[in-house]
């Protein structure tokens, strides 16, 4: 195992330990303050099992190889956009805070967004790895159009946090395969103008930039968690107050083991605490796109690269939302937040960095 794939072990394992310690803290702080009928450890438990399938299902596509998992993207995306339909039937769906984005399986909440944006851009890396050369209008244009459909029903239940950071994935696969600007750089202007008329006519997307840019306007509403982060985050100051003595996860921050779980943190370690989570991050993606450039061909290039890039972006639009630099998206934080699906794609999307690395080492010691 060459140094960054170690590196990369390193630095995941630290921040799902500090995750747990802190997923332990908010939920138990919860049930104590709401006198609820469950265990201490409930929370903590659950995280550890969807940490062991996620192991599971690793090791099964492990074995499996990126290669393998490019080829069956097609497959894979199909599957998935059928799920995406299915979080709105009836029975099947599960319906949280106004949005259909879970489907119920077994008592248990699953979420194929969370699979769709690593399936999108895999998809997209299976079509043009075999091109010789950028692909031309018509082909790019069809293969565009395959994608709207998922994203699409994204976008509909309503998820824009997720689609934004399809767009993101894509466009970045775009500059990186060296596609012709023309045919993304201007339909994405013209679609970024359409989607900012449509989305001031969505209720709850203008709701959200009112709270962005004045969440004291709305303290008892959608205001509050914004509002709260802040005074999480900025109470810890330089040291932070201890661990475990957290106010603010005493029903003042909702959400505190999901998106908010950062606010919390840094009331409770400081900003040397939260030096140490970004420093953790940028380890990741550091190693990640070093695995990227060693990879042995344009497919691992390619995987590693935007793999690296989509963990280090939602980190970086968790922070955001948490500092109040970015309007709340409903992003968790990779290998920390309290998610199951999160955690099981993650885990999955670890395996294949390693896999990239792992190839392209056995592929330099074949060179020499």
């Amino acid at each position: 195992m060459n140094r960054y794939a170690l590196s990369l072990i390193i630095f995941v394992v630290l921040l799902f330990a500090l995750g747990l310690m802190m997923i332990f803290n908010t939920t138990s702080a919860e049930v104590l303050d709401r006198f609820l009928d469950r265990s201490l450890h409930h929370a903590l438990i659950k995280q550890l099992l969807y940490a062991l399938v996620g192991c599971l299902f690793s090791v099964g596509l492990w074995f499996v190889g990126y290669h393998n998992l490019l080829k069956l993207s097609p497959s894979l995306l199909i599957g998935f956009t059928g799920l995406l339909v299915f979080v709105f039937l009836p029975g099947i769906g599960q319906q949280m805070n106004g949005a259909y984005r879970w489907i119920n399986v077994f008592g248990n909440s699953f979420q194929p967004s969370e699979f769709v944006k690593f399936l999108i851009p895999l998809y997209f890396i299976h079509v043009i790895a075999s091109k010789k050369e950028p692909l031309k209008l018509r082909a790019f244009v069809r293969l565009l159009l395959k994608l709207a459909l998922p994203i699409g029903l994204i976008l509909v239940e309503p998820d824009n946090g997720t689609v934004a950071i399809i767009f993101a994935a894509l466009v970045t696969l775009f500059v990186l395969s060296s596609q012709k600007w023309i045919y993304w750089g201007l339909p994405l202007l013209i679609l970024l103008g359409c989607g900012v008329i449509v989305a001031s006519k969505m209720p709850h997307v203008s709701d959200r930039i009112q709270v962005y840019l004045h969440p004291e306007y709305d303290l008892r509403g959608k205001g509050h968690q914004p509002y709260q982060a802040k005074i999480a985050a900025g109470s810890g100051k330089l040291w932070g107050k201890g661990w475990g003595e957290s106010l603010q996860k005493l029903e003042y921050l909702p959400e505190a083991r999901n998106d908010y779980i950062a606010a919390i943190f840094a009331e409770e370690t400081g900003f040397v605490g939260m030096t140490t989570l970004i420093l953790l991050y940028m380890g990741i993606g550091f190693c990640g796109f070093c695995i990227a450039q060693k990879a042995k061909d344009k497919e691992g290039c390619y995987t590693a690269a935007i793999f690296t890039f989509l963990l280090c972006f939602q980190a970086f639009l968790n922070l955001g939302v948490v500092s109040g630099l970015l309007p709340s998206k409903g992003t968790n934080l990779p290998f920390f937040s309290q998610g199951g699906s999160s955690l099981l794609v993650n885990s999955m999307a670890l395996c294949v960095l390693l896999n990239v690395a792992h190839l392209s080492k056995r592929e330099s010691l074949y060179d020499y």
